[in-house]
């Protein structure tokens, strides 16, 4: 009998069930695609290039990790360097002496930028050569000495260099020329040049550290008793790599590119998952809802609430899994899209691939079916144990009140969205941050479980100015009086849009106006010389200060470090200054509320924090603070000064000696200069162009290399806004159409009153602006609540709405509520009364 009744009413409330299977058909696609990237990020790897022939490899860890103590347990937090780790050089001697070792080459690498005779290059120390297999040497010439370079054989021919040609080449550690000794085997990684190792060593930028150590077994030696021996050796100074972990040496971008995939998979994964869960929940607890007198007419002939609940049970059988199944290719489609989207824009390595398995597909189809049966259980349970006569009744009129737990639960989850907006507005930026979506999340339980009581006090609201707009005002205000569940199931999925739309989006719009205004504001410089390559040649901001015409030249390097607050590890942009601090505020204005810039060149171990970066770190000036530099080196420098404008200028300064020993390449990113007064700008800057040969731009070039540094962060929040917008979007204008389609008695007995087509029209445009209007002001408030201690503690600033912004989404939302209300409206009043009224629920 249960599955006989479940497969007729599948057969027969069509609306309903196609309503359901949409919602469960999205709900899956996202849980899907979040999933996909999820496991990406968690089995990320690539196979090893230039390390396929050195079975061992030694190299530091790429990330900095911490343990902190939770309960029994010990919990590890691990951050990816923004900079490539190394390992002490030493190191070599200590592994080319045991036993099992044959061979143990010490690898570095830094980029040589183009020159008038040759291509980018990769420079590298002579021992390193032969790491690449037995075809990587030497086929022509010797090997290099002091002032000479080996050129790899496709880079010379191509240049027409041979053997005994002088070229010059720049390094972070100078520039030179340099006589061409020999040529060696082309290289699979690239242009390469080999100088001899102390010379790379002193030209690297980071004398005494190199990037890895290859290892090469003895004949009979295995590779898990070589790494064994090589791990006892090296203890905790650097880790041991083997198989495809040999690639995360290679590309230390691997690690960040995980850290993303999970963030993205997991963090917004799982805000997604459920948000998935709850429009699906949402819409089956509608459509079951819409069943009442259906499940009372069974009550009657004497179906017992077993056999009721029994039916749901089977009806979401018939209907999750399949629905699921089908969201499953939508969803691959969008996580394809996703990861492309990633590596285009070099957040991921092109060479990692997307990692499409079961268990993502399994959960979407699991979770959707769970969130089925869960919503058809909770919504039936009312009218299943009901006795029959009264569930007839009940089935008749909508019940005047929500639950009592119902309506306990929803003050629940709005006194903790409260609570967590209030928590958040005393915490730093970053740990604000990671509970927004939470606070969104509290607040959304919170309406969809009081929806009722939010449609009734919208009604009594907006029910007088309703009623001034005639007979069609007036139904539309009593109808929304009447059906308060009804109105609040529309409701809740506009309520949805604004309110995840909002925070996402306006979070991203402050942050840009935050960090446009600082740059605008704080970067005074005329000039701004930008590399075209890896960076500025070493000495571009002494050589810049001796044209006519300039009164201060001042170098940054761009690096980052990384710092921990509240148990959590974080990264901040940092700026190397190099030269005098003293005339950095001839260049820069960062609005110092604390100390002195000038203080930077009392010592090395000195750094400048932005009114951010010290609250998250409880830092004033005088204080050490402890942080990891680029390349993981642990540092307590002391803080000599406090700035405002941190947002898109950088979060910390240090001076240039620092930090350059702990970058991937040691070049200034830019020379911000400053006119002496009466110069002819355009005389300037065509003389700054010609002695560095780089681009020369004002101001705006400094602005346009800040927009790039937020431009991945900016494009994620867009996505996600887009993803759980353009889904919840869809789930608003489903429910809205189940909704209508539900009422065609309604319509039926409106038009056999007296009242016009145009009239019951009317009503239903008036009752979808109510909805929109409802929706758009609960969901702005949330939004708001959860934007202000976000925005302050972010970007120390008000959040920031663009018209460009607010209006486009209201817009949207009222254009939604309206489609999705009128279609279906005009498809019923093309039948006639007498057959709509007759037509099955």
């Amino acid at each position: 009998m249960t599955n006989g009744l479940a497969r007729s009413s599948v057969r027969f409330r069509p609306a309903s069930f196609v309503g359901t299977l949409v919602a469960l058909l999205l709900g899956a696609a996202v849980v899907v695609a979040c999933g996909v990237l999820l496991q990406t990020g968690l089995t990320a790897s690539v196979e090893p290039t230039r390390y396929a022939h050195a079975p061992v490899v030694v190299a530091a860890e790429q990330a900095v990790k911490i343990e902190q103590k939770v309960a029994d347990d010990t919990e590890t937090q691990e951050q990816a360097t923004p900079e490539r780790a190394r390992t002490d050089a030493a190191l070599v001697g200590r592994l080319a002496g045991l036993p099992g070792v044959a061979a143990a080459r010490p690898d570095t690498a830094f980029p040589l930028p183009a020159g008038d005779r040759a291509p980018a290059l990769t420079g590298r120390g002579f021992a390193a050569l032969g790491i690449a297999g037995p075809g990587d040497k030497l086929v022509e010439g010797r090997a290099p000495g002091a002032n000479e370079v080996v050129l790899d054989a496709d880079t010379a021919h191509a240049a027409r260099l041979a053997p005994g040609a002088s070229i010059k080449l720049t390094a972070p550690g100078g520039t030179a020329d340099y006589r061409i000794s020999g040529l060696a085997a082309a290289q699979r990684t690239g242009p390469t040049a080999w100088f001899a190792d102390a010379t790379a060593d002193r030209l690297s930028g980071h004398p005494g550290r190199i990037d890895a150590v290859a290892v090469q077994p003895r004949e009979g030696v295995s590779t898990a008793a070589l790494a064994a021996q090589v791990r006892q050796a090296v203890g905790n100074d650097a880790r041991t790599y083997t198989g495809d972990g040999r690639a995360t040496v290679e590309h230390p971008a691997l690690g960040e590119a995980r850290t993303i995939l999970m963030g993205l998979g997991g963090t917004f994964g799982g805000y997604a998952t459920m948000t998935a869960i709850f429009v699906v929940m949402s819409t089956v607890a509608l459509a079951t809802g819409q069943r009442a007198r259906e499940f009372a007419l069974l009550r009657a002939i004497g179906a017992t609430p077993r056999q009721i609940r029994r039916t749901i049970a089977a009806e979401a059988m018939l209907v999750a899994p399949v629905a699921a199944a089908l969201g499953i290719l939508p969803g691959l489609a969008l996580a394809r899209w996703w990861f492309g989207q990633l590596v285009e824009r070099g957040a991921v390595p092109a060479d990692i691939r997307l990692d499409v398995g079961p268990l993502p597909m399994l959960a979407a189809v699991l979770a959707c079916t769970l969130a089925a049966l869960t919503a058809g259980f909770l919504a039936a349970r009312r009218p299943s144990r009901m006795r029959a006569a009264q569930a007839l009744g009940e089935a008749a009129v909508e019940p005047p009140r929500p639950g009592k737990v119902r309506t306990v639960l929803g003050l629940v989850f709005a006194a903790g969205g409260v609570t967590a907006a209030a928590v958040a507005s005393s915490l730093d930026g970053t740990k604000a941050a990671q509970i927004a979506m939470g606070v969104v999340m509290c607040f959304m339980l919170a309406v969809a479980l009081l929806g009722p009581w939010l449609a009734r006090a919208a009604a009594a609201v907006l029910g007088v100015p309703l009623r001034a707009g005639g007979a069609p005002g007036s139904l539309a205000a009593d109808n929304a009086r009447a059906n308060a569940r009804r109105l609040a199931s529309a409701i809740t999925p506009i309520v949805l849009v604004t309110a995840f739309c909002g925070t996402l989006l306006v979070l991203q719009s402050t942050i840009r106006h935050t960090s446009g205004e600082n740059v605008r504001a704080g970067v005074t410089a005329d000039h701004v010389i930008g590399a075209t390559g890896p960076g500025l040649p070493a000495g571009t901001a002494e050589r810049a200060a001796r044209v006519p015409g300039v009164d201060t030249a001042v170098g940054v390097l761009r690096t980052g470090v990384v710092y921990e607050t509240a148990g959590q590890l974080g990264t901040a942009p940092v700026l190397g200054v190099d030269g005098d601090p003293a005339r950095l505020p001839k260049v820069l204005d960062l609005g110092v509320r604390g100390g002195a810039l000038a203080d930077l060149g009392r010592a090395p171990d000195t750094i400048a924090l932005s009114t951010t970066l010290a609250d998250a770190l409880g830092a004033r000036v005088g204080d050490r603070v402890p942080l990891w530099l680029g390349d993981g080196t642990a540092a307590r420098p002391a803080v000599v000064a406090v700035y405002d404008r941190g947002l898109g200028v950088a979060q910390a300064l240090l001076p240039r000696a620092a930090v350059a020993a702990h970058v991937t390449a040691g070049y200034d990113s830019q020379v911000l200069v400053a006119d002496a007064p009466g110069a002819d700008p355009a005389a300037v800057a065509a003389a700054l162009g010609a002695q560095a040969g780089a681009a020369v731009t004002d101001r705006a070039g400094f602005v346009a290399r800040s927009d790039k540094d937020l431009e991945i962060s900016g494009w994620a929040n867009t996505v996600m806004a887009a993803v759980l917008g353009g889904f919840a979007a869809v789930s608003a204008a489903n429910t809205l159409v189940m909704t209508v389609l539900d009422r065609r008695r309604e319509v039926a007995l409106l038009r056999l009153a007296g009242t016009t087509r145009g009239q019951v029209r009317g009503m239903m445009r008036w009752e979808a602006l109510l909805v929109a209007s409802t929706g758009l002001a609960v969901g702005a408030v949330i939004a708001g609540l959860t934007l202000v201690p976000v925005a302050r503690g972010v970007a120390n600033a008000a959040p920031y709405v663009p018209p460009m912004l607010a209006l486009p989404l209201a817009a949207g939302a009222v254009l939604l509520c309206l489609a999705a209300t009128g279609m279906p409206v005009r498809a019923l009043l093309r039948t006639r009364p007498v057959v709509l009224g007759a037509a099955r629920q």
